[in-house]
């Protein structure tokens, strides 16, 4: 992200369209799903534009970036994604005649990648793990390359711009409360960070007796433990994003790459909802949070971060989780 300020480079013209692209999000619905013990409601940002809820992220910085002058139609944007967020920027600029080159590893799904392809003249994919087993290194390294390769170039760092957390402060956060009110309980999957940051500042804000619990899976170094080989993309970290610190966290819920296909199918099984890995995690956490509970139905909330159709070849796949995430084939990793 650069930090330049420079008002007198503002394409205006360019920040009317972005403008408006903003203001053409759509609302995403609240649904309550029946659960025993529990009011529990999902934000389905499946619903977004590009099927994820890293649409709120990248529209809140294209417009922040544009307006102070750091992209212009002259920029070439530079990010590194595991898949959502670059589907969302790919989305946008493509519409804003911005060029966007993404950065991509092995994990990425199929499905992103094809799209991606399509959208971008230039798609990077690093194919070395760092030293953590991992791809993000790799990842940054890479735009670190591109930026000193390009002339002109804004690089998002989703990772630490607090734009992107302001973002869903404005958008996810304020419909969420608006369409349930009181929340006693709100499940994050964690990423970036931008996300659990930008919620759990507004809900604290509202309800500061609410309980914020960030879920994580295992291998990601978020919250302290060792960075570790991942299969399932979408939640979880090699590093720690300054974005966290931001964020009002009460508990932490760490689960399995396995805990996670199982939250994923009994999501569908439960709800007749197919959603993407990281609100399969989410759904196992509250499942086991709340395992045993027999007393007055808390208000419980999360987000349907995207839809299951691009994990449909892993995380559906009973031959891809047989051989990926089963104990023979994880052992050693």
């Amino acid at each position: 992200m650069s930090a330049r300020v420079d008002q007198g480079r503002t394409d205006r013209q360019l920040l009317a369209r972005v403008d408006t692209l903003l203001g053409d999000l759509p609302r995403t619905p609240v649904v309550r799903l029946p659960h025993p013990g529990l009011q529990l409601y999902a934000k389905m940002e499946l619903e977004n534009r590009t099927g994820s809820a890293k649409d709120r992220a990248a529209i809140w910085i294209l417009r922040e970036a544009v307006r102070r002058g750091e992209i212009t139609r002259t920029t070439t944007v530079v990010e590194s994604s595991s898949g959502n967020f670059a589907l969302a920027l790919a989305s946008f600029l493509n519409e804003l005649g911005v060029p966007f080159v993404p950065v991509l590893d092995p994990n990425v799904n199929a499905a992103t990648e094809r799209t991606l392809r399509r959208l971008c003249a230039r798609v990077e994919k690093v194919t070395e793990p760092d030293g953590t087993g991992g791809y993000l290194l790799s990842r940054l390294a890479r735009v670190g390359g591109l930026r000193a390769e390009l002339p002109d170039v804004y690089w998002p760092n989703q990772y630490a711009n607090a734009d992107g957390a302001h973002g869903h402060y404005e958008l996810t956060a304020r419909e969420l409360l608006e369409d349930v009110g009181r929340i006693d309980y709100l499940f994050v999957g964690v990423g970036t960070g931008a996300t659990i940051s930008g919620l759990s500042r507004r809900l604290g804000e509202e309800y500061p007796d609410a309980t914020v619990v960030a879920v994580d899976v295992e291998g990601s170094a978020i919250f302290g433990a060792p960075a570790a080989r991942r299969r399932i993309p979408g939640i979880g970290s090699s590093i720690r994003p300054p974005l966290i610190d931001d964020a009002w966290i009460k508990h932490v819920v760490v689960l399995s790459e396995r805990d996670e296909v199982t939250g994923c199918r009994d999501l569908l099984r439960d709800h007749g909802i197919y959603a993407g890995g990281s609100t399969g995690c989410v759904y196992a956490a509250i499942t086991r949070y709340f395992d045993g509970h027999d007393g007055p139905e808390p208000v419980v909330a999360f987000l349907c971060a995207d839809s299951g159709n691009p994990y449909a070849d892993t995380v559906y796949a009973d031959q891809w989780v047989a051989d990926h995430l089963t104990p023979a084939a994880t052992e050693g990793a």
